[in-house]
């Protein structure tokens, strides 16, 4: 088991509650409050986790430029009041930032008994093996 500091229990609990107030937000037809409530708990629980050196470094390396700037531009403009737009450019975001996550992410839900026979499945096992390759490094 992994030992966690009480900050990275913190940014657990941050980032937990923030992809729940991002969801509920979509769910609630976009409502600009939660999805504003949502981003702040998000990117702070990441702080929290990873530390402050480490998310500025992870955010603002040079050839992350393009998706940190839809990912942080999408939470301003959700901020600013127009959700759906926002939504939309963090999402984009988000999957720039984090396909480099995506084959490891794939491959441990694969060891999951249910979700990795869902996973092999022969239609939506050429989908998944799609997503789960990466062809930039983290």
């Amino acid at each position: 088991m992994i030992s966690l500091t009480d900050s990275q229990k913190i940014g657990m609990g941050l980032t937990g509650f923030g992809v729940f107030f991002l969801f509920f937000g979509m769910i609630l037809f976009f409502d600009k409050a939660l999805l504003a409530i949502g981003n702040i708990l998000f990117v702070a629980g990441l702080s929290f986790v990873i530390g402050l050196e480490r998310t500025f470094r992870f955010f603002f390396q040079k050839h992350k430029m393009k998706a940190t700037s839809f990912f942080l531009g999408g939470v301003l403009v959700v901020l600013i009041g127009w959700p759906i737009v926002g939504v939309v450019l963090e999402i984009y975001g988000f999957f720039l930032l984090f396909r480099g996550f995506f084959p490891v992410v794939v491959g441990f839900i694969r060891r999951i008994p249910v979700l990795g026979s869902i996973l092999n499945l022969p239609f939506i096992s050429a989908y998944v093996d799609k997503a789960g390759e990466s062809n930039t490094m983290v």
